[in-house]
């Protein structure tokens, strides 16, 4: 899923192409695309952009007459943009501006992106999570938020009520940063981790949006992918830490995966994965020095 740092390039390319632009017209090409009937999609049509905001992992495009375009990307959703009017690539939608068309598409077949079509700020403000922009959030705020419920700190910094626009790739990014488990209570937390939380989150996000903004240039994001080489440890199970060599570890949920360094995180534990560590019982190896 686009995360904070994707979604903040996302809008930076657009605002060059689109800010100032008229939408032409708007072709859909799945019905689960669209979640909303009023105000009626053709409305926009015709409309100037005056300008792009996010909203958590939403990119939302606000229209003449106090109109809003949302777009939720989920999992696999991504962006496309062609300034050729007379090309189009097959997607879920295509947005065509008198600058370009941007086209919505979505990989498989679950059809999770969402396009909402919102009249009035009271509207667009409906749809906000509520969670926190640790770049605007003071350490007292963000520790409120953090501590509001006694969850695991994984969860916590993926919760969009608490903190807006992190997931699970970045979450697992600032959790190795600060060296953190993932499954430590929030609630649990000394002061001293919770600064070093703060401070993680902060310099992961700007980081890595930094990086994205200097690989995509002048041009539109291409590759956007929750698995980069130059991670840490999300996505890199069996590779070597980057700080201490020992090989990445992982936690296997439903459709997510949380990876960590045992030795950088967790003093050196493994930690259960719920359906592997309970299939090995006895064999499954509870430190990371029995691996090596």
């Amino acid at each position: 899923m686009p995360e904070l740092p994707d979604v903040a390039v996302y809008l930076e390319s657009l605002e060059r192409r689109i800010v100032g632009a008229r939408l032409l017209r708007v072709h859909l090409f799945s019905p689960f695309l669209l979640r909303t009937a009023v105000p009626p999609i053709a409305s926009a049509e015709g409309k100037e952009v005056l300008g792009l905001r996010r909203v958590g992992k939403r990119i939302v495009i606000a229209l003449q007459g106090e109109l809003f375009l949302v777009i939720h990307l989920m999992i696999a959703g991504r962006l496309r943009w062609d300034e050729k009017r007379e090309s189009a690539r097959k997607g879920l939608a295509l947005l065509e501006f008198d600058t370009g068309k941007l086209t919505i598409t979505e990989a498989g077949t679950k059809r999770r992106a969402s396009l909402h079509l919102l009249q009035g700020e009271a509207a667009l403000a409906a749809m906000d999570p509520g969670g926190i922009d640790v770049f605007h959030a003071a350490l007292r705020t963000f520790q409120e938020a953090l501590t509001r419920e006694n969850h695991t700190v994984k969860r916590a910094l993926t919760d969009p009520h608490l903190f807006s626009g992190i997931g699970n790739a970045y979450s697992d990014e600032i959790l190795h940063r600060a060296k953190l488990s993932p499954f430590s209570n929030t609630r649990q937390l000394k002061p001293e981790e919770i600064q070093r939380l703060f401070e993680s989150a902060k310099a992961v996000l700007n980081e890595w949006t930094e990086r994205l903004r200097q690989q995509t240039g002048d041009g539109f994001p291409q590759k956007v992918t929750a698995f980069r080489d130059e991670m840490a440890v999300h996505g890199r199970y069996g590779k070597p830490c980057p700080v201490c060599g020992a090989p990445v570890q992982r936690i296997v949920y439903a459709e997510n995966e949380t990876n960590y360094c045992a030795r950088c995180q967790t003093g050196g534990k493994i930690l259960a994965d719920r359906a592997l560590s309970r299939l090995l019982k006895a064999s499954w190896p509870r430190n990371i020095d029995e691996l090596e």
